[in-house]
């Protein structure tokens, strides 16, 4: 498989295309044609305002695509990679009842279904097949609506795509819904290499069996098309023979692959009418939107894009993965592209991409903001993407700014959930904050050369905690969260940074070492250009990343906010604030983690003072991946173990130690490259070295089996801290 010289823009594109499908689709989804054309009309935009509703949202279908799609990183890349090891990918990954499914019950939810085989100990395949879950439930659309992942990793392949989308498909799904999976997932990596439609249908057709019912739909809305002019004829000729009155179970693939199909042809590869004539056709509107956006926008690049709607703007390539790893769950479309385009380099044998020594922020795909918003103030500030100054290759963000003296003008990007976005109740949004005090933040800007005088940046931190709230987090918040919970320390406060003062021309790198927030997360980092007389100019951010160990303490502010809890992805049965410790778990059946941190994190100790109470284990754990990816000191019956969760448990190293319900008992471990280090009440109890597949980054957890624990405080510090 050779890598296209345009690789990594059309995986952009197809991500973006993905984005835009879904966003656009998501507030009508479930409706049908007639509802959509009486109250809407033809989709040919974002319909969010009208409908009173946010633009980015959690939605499944964008969290599955890209989680799912990390069993290949997780397995060392491997192309022979199992069903059965993308069904454990799931079990990592997947907070049961809060995260990325439908979690519609048993027989209802295809998903949900295959989740509770796998749960119960039924590997995959077998944990979507028709012999055990019966031919409705396995035939439904889940197995479509996750798969552009495999097509994008795999370039001008589409017998590869198609094989591992099979693989991946059979998690949850069977039958005919493989084959869609199979036929969407071989056009999508064909669009790397081949424009004419015509053909990529051809090679949908080609993977698939010629007998199976997706193939017949498909040539039938073909000799439709041929014969037919008008999209809503042949969309009522899809509805009467390939319906949901056809089929069984609430969404089924083949009335949905059929209006992708409908879509594709009837819009002649043009973006916006393709989306129109898809959206507006009904049924499971983001899913299938979803994915002709991403085929589109793989086959035609960004250029496809643009083609007269602001399409991109509006999204600011903003979007969330909420899962058990909780510190990717604030993300964007760079950055996502980025780690899809990665794994289809390592499928090809080449070696990853890190632009600008790996910065989080880099802007280095044309028109990328990576969620840098303007905040409304009362100056003026535009943002573009625009080549680095002096360099033939590079791209930087550029803050066009017009300000009086004394004026401020601010851009800012989330690093954790926004205050609109902690009123999600559909799909929750469990995330961990991106960045931390003790961390080092550094900005590399660079004072445009047409500048006629000296610009004046400072770097900020926009923080949930008491105070005075930022008055446009306060406006919004008023009018999505309601002040039941809120509390008084969910307002937004900001934290002011050092600041550059850049003449025409001239480029300097901010360094901040983030301080002590008092246990409340940060939300936003951003930049505010200050007016120092009547200034007309622009700044180049070229990037901003941070690094290193935090030096933070979690446990319960002095103000009356919740923002603090919700740093943490609740894998827990029973995670509630009424309690006097700041933190106290209960978990009916099996083990519940709490979660916070990043992949980010490295070498630290994390240390706490835990106490037991009626429950089978409980710990601390380091290196957090996921559900099942884990170091963790772990207080059992009568002894001490240092576990690791790798897919499945393994211990260590075990020590006898005598604890007692309602003791209190100080664990510390440290981890450095593979070392492991575990103390107990300031005494060393083991120092191993993980030479089998060492578990080299990840957050922290508390960790709770059958049973009730309790802390107050957690704390993480660099080494030697």
């Amino acid at each position: 498989m050779a890598i296209p010289s345009d690789y990594l823009e059309r995986v952009y594109a197809g991500v973006l295309g993905k984005l835009i499908g879904v966003y656009l689709g998501r507030p009508f989804e479930g409706w049908s044609y007639d509802r959509i054309m009486a109250e809407l009309g033809e989709i040919t935009g974002y319909v969010h305002e009208r409908m009173g509703v946010p633009l980015v949202v959690t939605d499944d279908d964008i969290s599955g695509t890209f989680t799912f799609i990390r069993a290949l990183p997780d397995h060392d890349n491997t192309p022979a990679i199992s069903a059965a090891q993308i069904g454990r990918t799931w079990l990592n990954y997947i907070i049961e009842r809060r995260s990325i499914l439908w979690w519609g019950g048993l027989g209802n939810s295809t998903e949900h279904t295959a989740y509770l085989r796998l749960k119960h100990g039924i590997a995959a395949p077998e944990s979507g097949s028709i012999a055990r879950n019966g031919k409705v439930v396995a035939e439904q659309i889940g197995s479509q609506i996750f798969i552009d992942g495999w097509a994008m990793v795999t370039p001008g392949d589409p017998e590869r795509a198609a094989d591992l989308a099979r693989r991946a498909a059979s998690v949850s799904h069977d039958g005919e819904a493989v084959f869609g999976a199979q036929a969407l997932a071989a056009m999508e990596a064909q669009a790397f290499v081949e424009f004419d439609i015509v053909r990529l249908l051809d090679t949908a057709l080609r993977v698939i069996p010629a007998d199976s019912l997706i193939a017949r739909l498909i040539q039938d809305i073909r000799d439709w098309h041929a014969g037919e002019p008008d999209w809503h004829v042949a969309r009522k000729r899809i509805a009467d023979r390939y319906g949901y009155d056809t089929y069984g179970g609430g969404v089924h693939m083949i009335p949905n692959h059929a209006l992708i199909v409908l879509g594709l042809l009837y819009g002649a590869g043009d973006f916006s009418r393709s989306l129109t004539i898809v959206n507006t056709s009904g049924w499971d509107t983001d899913c299938n939107s979803g994915n002709l956006g991403c085929l589109l926008g793989i086959r035609g690049g960004l250029a496809a894009l643009e083609d007269g709607v602001d399409w991109r703007g509006p999204i600011a390539d903003r979007l969330y993965l909420p899962t058990a790893d909780a510190g990717r769950a604030i993300t964007d479309a760079v950055r996502e592209t980025y780690a899809v385009a990665n794994i289809g380099r390592a499928l090809a044998g080449e070696p990853p991409l890190a632009p600008k020594g790996s910065a989080r922020f880099h802007f280095s795909l044309p028109g990328s903001v990576q969620g840098w918003q303007v905040q409304p103030g009362d100056a003026t500030m535009t943002l573009e993407n625009v080549p680095t100054q002096g360099s033939s290759t590079e791209r930087s963000l550029a803050l066009h700014y017009r300000l009086q003296a004394g004026q401020l003008a601010r851009a800012a990007t989330p690093t954790f959930t926004p205050p609109e976005a902690l009123a999600f109740t559909h799909y929750a949004l469990d995330a961990s904050p991106t960045i931390y005090p003790g961390q080092a933040l550094r900005a590399h800007l660079t004072a445009s050369a047409a500048n006629v005088a000296r610009a004046r940046c400072r770097v900020y931190l926009a923080v949930y905690g008491e105070g005075a709230a930022v008055e446009r987090a306060a406006s919004v918040e008023r009018g999505q969260l309601g002040s039941d919970r809120r509390g008084t320390g969910d307002g937004l406060r900001l934290l002011e940074g050092p600041e550059a003062l850049l003449d025409p021309g001239h480029a300097e790198t901010i360094t901040w070492r983030i301080p002590d927030t008092g246990g409340d997360p940060i939300a936003q980092v951003g930049l505010a250009m200050v007016g120092e007389s009547l200034d007309d100019g622009a700044v180049l951010l070229e990037a901003l990343s941070w690094d290193g160990a935090p030096s933070v303490t979690f446990a319960r502010p002095a103000h009356a906010g919740t923002a603090w809890r919700r740093a943490w992805a609740n894998a827990i049965d029973q995670y509630d604030e009424r309690w006097p410790e700041a933190f106290r778990l209960t978990q009916n059946e099996g083990t519940g983690l709490l979660i916070t941190g990043t992949r980010d994190w490295i070498d630290y100790t994390v240390s706490s003072t835990i106490v037991p109470h009626l429950v089978a284990a409980c710990g601390l754990a380091a290196r957090v991946q996921g559900l099942r990816r884990y170091y963790a000191l772990v207080l059992a019956p009568g002894v001490a173990r240092l576990v690791k969760a790798l897919d499945h448990e393994t211990v260590l190293a075990e020590a006898p130690f005598a604890w007692s319900f309602d003791g209190a008992y100080t664990l510390r471990l440290t981890v450095r490259g593979p070392h492991i280090g575990c103390a107990i009440d300031g005494t060393t109890l083991f120092e191993i070295t993980d030479t089998d597949h060492p578990l080299l980054d990840g957050g922290i957890a508390l960790l709770c089996t059958e049973g009730r624990m309790a802390t107050d405080a957690v704390m993480v510090a660099p080494l030697g801290q």
